[in-house]
């Protein structure tokens, strides 16, 4: 298993759904980086789930740092966190033991690991190891905003109700963002509640689409050919269970446009040079270009359902029907933007240590 992503800083993610607890590992951070503990638990608190349209399971995530961290700050050494699982009932999952959940990992995990594997809730394959992310990810945060650099995730759709995308200079909506519960730019989060509640009465799902945007980035980070900003974030974003594409900029949308409307025009601008457009996502080559990085990924509807479904046994000799039952997200659109924004600025702090050496964000 590689359970560890980055180059210059990393992070390791140790657990699984049900067992103990989550344990992640933030190592090639500079010594002297402020580290607090209310931001980290307000950035986990985003996470948990709320309200009658998500999760039943609540779980408290009371963190412990215990190692790299001394007097407030970092020490230089491996930042060690550890989140324990109070809520876990694994005796939820009984009745589908030996079969193959439709759209869970299951069968591919039973077939790498030969039976050996943690499968209760999902095991190290399940969402709740997201916990260990957003806890690295908060110090990760809070370095890059004292260098002036943001980043913040909103639903751009979900279940087919709109949100209105981020402006060219999104720093407004970014200030927005970081006090908001359901992280919408419009009104439009009572209807996005409504048709996830509606999917939880049938016994069904929803996915959708969120956007997040970084700024204040210089130009010129990034690693070509292979160490390219949108190949390292792209990395970086698929690896959340749960994201199933990514698309920077306009994206897709650029293959129905002329290279007159897609080729972002530059104007001279009192902080520098600007684009008028930014259809690129703040990428050009593979690297920055100082405009806003922006980029849209879209999330799967939860393959949780308690609707029966058509199976088969995980050791391949019969076919059943399955119906899954416990305490399961009709959504996890809301859950998981702050997941993206954690994990944006953990790939963000490996590029600039790269670029700049990792004494850049002391």
């Amino acid at each position: 298993m590689k359970n560890t992503i980055g180059t210059s800083v990393t992070l390791t993610l140790a657990g699984e759904s049900h067992g103990s607890g989550i344990v992640a590992v933030l190592d090639g951070m500079a010594p002297g980086i402020p580290v607090d503990e209310a931001f980290i638990g307000m950035q986990l608190s985003k996470r948990r789930p709320r309200g009658e349209e998500e999760t039943a399971r609540r779980e408290g995530d009371a963190f412990r740092i215990v190692s790299g961290v001394l007097d407030g700050r970092t020490t230089g050494a491996p930042v060690a966190i550890v989140i324990p699982n109070t809520d876990a009932r694994s005796a939820d999952y009984d009745s589908t033991a030996g079969l193959a959940r439709p759209g869970h990992a299951d069968y591919a995990v039973h077939a790498r690991y030969a039976g050996c594997e943690d499968l209760r809730g999902g095991g190290h394959f399940s969402g709740r190891v997201t916990v260990g992310i957003v806890a690295a990810g908060a110090i990760a945060l809070a370095a890059l905003k004292a260098k002036g650099i943001r980043i913040g995730t909103h639903i751009l759709s979900c279940a087919g109700v709109c949100d209105e995308p981020f402006a060219i200079d999104p720093s407004a909506q970014l200030d927005m963002l970081e006090g908001l519960d359901f992280p919408v730019l419009s009104d439009v989060d009572t209807q996005m509640k409504a048709r996830i509640q509606q999917a939880r009465e049938a016994g069904d799902s929803v996915g959708g689409v969120i956007q997040t945007a970084v700024t204040g980035l210089p130009a010129g980070v990034g690693e070509p050919w292979f160490g390219s900003v949108d190949g390292v974030i792209a990395n970086a974003i698929l690896s959340i269970r749960g994201i199933k594409g990514i698309e920077f900029g306009s994206g897709f949308g650029l293959a129905g446009m002329k290279g007159s409307e897609a080729g972002d025009e530059w104007r001279l601008t009192p902080g520098g040079p600007r684009t008028l457009t930014n259809h690129n996502g703040g990428i050009n080559g593979g690297l920055t270009n100082g405009m806003p990085l922006v980029f849209n990924a879209v999330v799967k509807p939860t393959p949780s359902i308690s609707i029966p479904r058509q199976t088969v046994s995980l050791d391949g000799s019969r076919e059943a029907s399955i119906e899954i039952k416990g305490r399961h997200d009709p959504a996890i659109v809301r859950r998981v933007c702050v997941v993206a924004t954690s994990m944006t600025a953990l790939a963000v702090c490996d590029l600039l240590a790269l670029r700049y050496g990792t004494d850049y964000l002391r």
